[in-house]
């Protein structure tokens, strides 16, 4: 009656053996239990005073790209990817990972290459994928699609926070290049550029690859090089959805504003195309997308240029100054 009713719990119970293996690749010490029980269980090692971060996200529309193109692999590393910046904002590293996965119909090769990507993406940071939820909901869900949604669990020594409290006058604003639109601004993209495969399979000549594959591109995940310099940094905002207005005044003290030079970098071919074609304002575009830069990075003037140069790919794209005109973010 259940399978009459829409929902298979053979192929339920054959996609979490699955899930289950890979899963497994991605531990950690700490994961005393993993997919099986009620709840994934973590000891908590090498921290003397740590304080857990957490953050939940999703990929959005996104996903409508990955059923067009039949490719799924790609969206389980953004939300990871995506996942680990947000905490890395606050010197967070990551410890464990929990993913819920939603459709109408239970699609086995669906679930497991999106699990796949999870797996991947939680291994290159050391973060165990340890546990999470499958749903079937036929009714609320229609045709080929499903919704993806990440949880990350972190640790940060407490007096090591980063919080931006220190950030004043003077201080440097740092850039780090993004790999693409990473998992926001998609509805916009979506419809000034089309979403049916053969939108996604055109290749313009400024990409020079299909739009499809440009779009795909996973979330650039800043973890690996960002750790080490933690110490040198006075704030870091996570470029996502709302742009630099929406994200940068997350992590500044009041009375101070952030001025961005935004000559000082080249924005990627992709957001010009998706500018023009769509005729969209450019106050606009900085509101919706990254526009080539993933992490904005705040130090005084001496860190910063101890930062550039161990990460040379480190530009300066702006300042701090005091408040002005009321505004927090200028774009210059």
């Amino acid at each position: 009656m259940y399978a009459a009713a829409g929902v298979n719990i053979e192929a339920a119970d054959s996609v979490k053996k699955e899930i289950g293996r890979l899963a497994r690749a991605s531990f950690t010490p700490g994961v005393l239990a993993g997919p099986g029980l009620f709840g994934g269980l973590f000891e908590l090692k090498g921290f003397k005073n740590p304080v857990l971060v957490s953050s939940m996200d999703g990929v959005g529309t996104k996903l409508k790209l990955a059923v067009a193109l039949d490719s799924y692999d790609s969206v389980g590393i953004d939300i990871v990817n995506h996942s680990v910046n947000d905490i890395l904002t606050c010197g967070a590293e990551p410890l464990f990972f929990l993913d819920y996965i939603a459709m109408g119909r239970l699609q086995p090769a669906k679930v497991t290459a999106v699990v796949k990507g999870l797996s991947t993406a939680c291994q290159e940071v050391g973060c165990a994928l340890i546990g999470g939820e499958t749903a079937e909901m036929p009714g609320l869900y229609s045709g080929q699609d499903f919704d993806l949604v990440g949880t990350i669990v972190g640790a940060v020594e407490k007096e090591r926070i980063i919080n931006g409290r220190g950030i004043v006058p003077g201080d440097i604003i740092l850039g780090l290049a993004s790999s693409g639109l990473h998992t926001n601004g998609y509805s916009l993209a979506r419809k000034v550029m089309g979403e049916s495969r053969q939108d996604l399979d055109k290749i313009y000549p400024e990409l020079g690859q299909t739009l499809g594959k440009v779009l795909l591109t996973p979330h650039r995940c800043y973890f690996k090089e960002l750790k080490p310099l933690l110490p040198l940094i006075k704030g870091l905002a996570h470029i996502t959805g709302g742009g630099f207005p929406g994200n940068v005044p997350r992590i500044m003290p009041e009375g101070v504003t952030a001025r961005f030079d935004t000559s000082s970098w080249t924005v990627p071919p992709v957001f010009r195309l998706i500018q023009d074609k769509g005729k969209v304002p450019r106050d606009e575009m900085y509101r919706v997308f990254n526009m080539g830069i993933g992490m904005v990075v705040i130090a005084s003037p001496e860190n910063a240029g101890e930062i550039t140069r161990k990460l040379p790919e480190a530009r300066i794209i702006g300042h701090i100054t005091k408040l002005q005109k009321s505004a927090r973010v200028i774009l210059e």
